[in-house]
C-alpha cells in the first residue's frame, strides 16, 4: 500500500465511530387508533442497539436496534398481557423486535431518511424512518460523548402478522391498522 493510500485509509477509519444506545435515555413509542376515535400510545422499555457513524459522510452510517417485545407498556396491565399474547406479539415465540438499516439518504441539514428491515413477530419488511439528527456530539458530566436522534415511521400492523381485531357493535373495528412509531434515542460513544 502506498503512503497516500495508507493516509486515506487512516483518515477514513478515523471518521467512523461506534455509539451504543443509552437505554435509560431512549424510548421507542407507538400509537394506534382505538375504536376508530382516539389514539392509544405505548412504549417499549427495553431497547438496545448500535450506531456506526461515518462523520465524514452520514450516508455511509449504519444502525441496528433490538427491542424486547415483552417490555411493552400501555398503562393497562390487561391490555399489555393481551399485546404479549399470541393474538399480537406472541412474545414466547417472538421475543425480539429488530431493525437493521439498509440505506441512509440525506434530506437536508440535520435531516435524513433511514431505510431498513424491521422484524416484528418473525416477519421482516422494509420500513423508512424520517430522522432528525444526529445532534452534534456533546460531553456529559461524566466524560462520555453523546449524540441523539429523533425518528418516526408509519407501518401497517397487518403487514407484520398483527391481524387480531374485533368488530364494534356500532360499526368499525377496535384496533386501527396504521401504527406510528416514534423513537427518541441517545447514544454514547464506545
Amino acid at each position: 500500500m502506498t503512503n497516500t493510500a495508507t493516509e486515506i485509509q487512516r483518515q477514513t477509519s478515523s471518521n467512523i465511530s461506534t455509539w451504543n444506545i443509552d437505554p435509560a435515555h431512549t424510548v421507542a413509542e407507538f400509537k394506534v387508533k382505538h375504536m376508530m376515535i382516539a389514539n392509544v400510545k405505548g412504549y417499549f422499555s427495553k431497547i438496545s442497539g448500535v450506531l456506526t457513524l461515518d462523520e465524514s459522510d452520514l450516508a455511509n452510517s449504519r444502525v441496528e436496534a433490538s427491542i424486547e417485545a415483552a417490555s411493552i407498556e400501555t398503562r393497562d396491565g390487561q391490555r399489555d398481557a393481551h399485546l404479549n399474547s399470541a393474538d399480537f406479539f406472541h412474545v414466547e415465540k417472538f421475543p425480539t423486535l429488530y431493525f437493521k438499516s439498509t440505506g441512509i439518504s440525506i434530506v437536508g441539514d440535520g435531516e435524513s431518511s433511514v431505510e431498513g428491515d424491521l422484524t416484528i413477530r418473525g416477519v421482516t419488511r422494509p420500513v423508512r424512518f424520517e430522522v432528525e439528527g444526529p445532534t452534534p456530539p456533546t460531553k456529559d458530566p461524566w466524560g462520555n460523548t453523546r449524540v441523539a436522534i429523533s425518528a418516526s415511521a408509519k407501518i401497517n400492523r397487518k403487514d407484520f402478522g398483527l391481524t387480531w381485531n374485533a368488530a364494534l357493535e356500532t360499526g368499525g373495528i377496535l384496533v386501527g391498522d396504521d401504527v406510528t412509531i416514534t423513537l427518541e434515542a441517545e447514544f454514547v460513544k464506545a
